[in-house]
């Protein structure tokens, strides 16, 4: 056998060996890991309504056009929170494209919610870096109760409960800030109908 033979034979047995070890024995076992420690979340944290998956913890979704339901963050993912398509607008902050949607933004949240343009959220405004951000912040989710509440025929006390049961507070106590799960909230809402 000369040089060049042994050496693609050895490149052959490599990639064999690191085929089956990186790309099927780890995964596996990562899998297997993750399923007995955190079954819920290594499945895509699923959330049923009435035993049929609605939708992922971890991936936002629109609720745009139906006021009875809290509103998630915009999203610039594809035509909208398309897991497939996760990406930021790659607008700058001085980009005139970004500064006019955000003024449209702005004008739809206030006349939605019923309150001042200059009161609304940061976060009613902006997409998060993925598009796919479940999450809005307690303040945003304040400047929705009163809609909710009115849409639904509920007291607003309900719903700010509500708001607060589906608070999460800082990663580890410092990382982050306090987040409303926007799915997790609106199928809350559901179940007190």
């Amino acid at each position: 056998m000369n040089a060049t033979a042994a050496q693609l034979w050895a490149g052959l047995r490599m990639l064999v060996v690191m085929t089956v070890l990186v790309g099927l024995a780890y995964p596996l076992v990562l899998t297997g890991f993750a399923q007995s420690v955190v079954p819920g979340r290594a499945d895509g944290s699923l959330l049923e309504q009435d035993g049929t998956v609605v939708g992922s913890a971890l991936i936002g979704q629109s609720f745009t056009g139906d006021p009875a339901y809290f509103q998630s963050r915009p999203s610039a993912a594809g035509d909208g929170y398309d897991p497939l398509a996760s990406s930021a607008s790659n607008l700058g902050p001085e980009s005139p494209d970004l500064l006019q949607l955000i003024a449209e933004r702005r004008a739809d949240a206030a006349e939605l919610d019923g309150t001042s343009p200059a009161a609304v959220a940061p976060d009613a405004l902006t997409a998060s870096g993925s598009g796919l951000d479940p999450h809005i912040s307690p303040q945003y989710a304040a400047q929705q109760v009163a809609r909710v509440a009115r849409e639904r025929g509920i007291g607003e006390d309900v719903v700010r409960r509500l708001v607060e049961q589906h608070t999460t507070g800082r990663s580890f106590g410092f990382l982050g800030e306090p987040r409303v799960n926007v799915l997790e909230l609106n199928l809350a809402l559901d179940a007190q109908d």
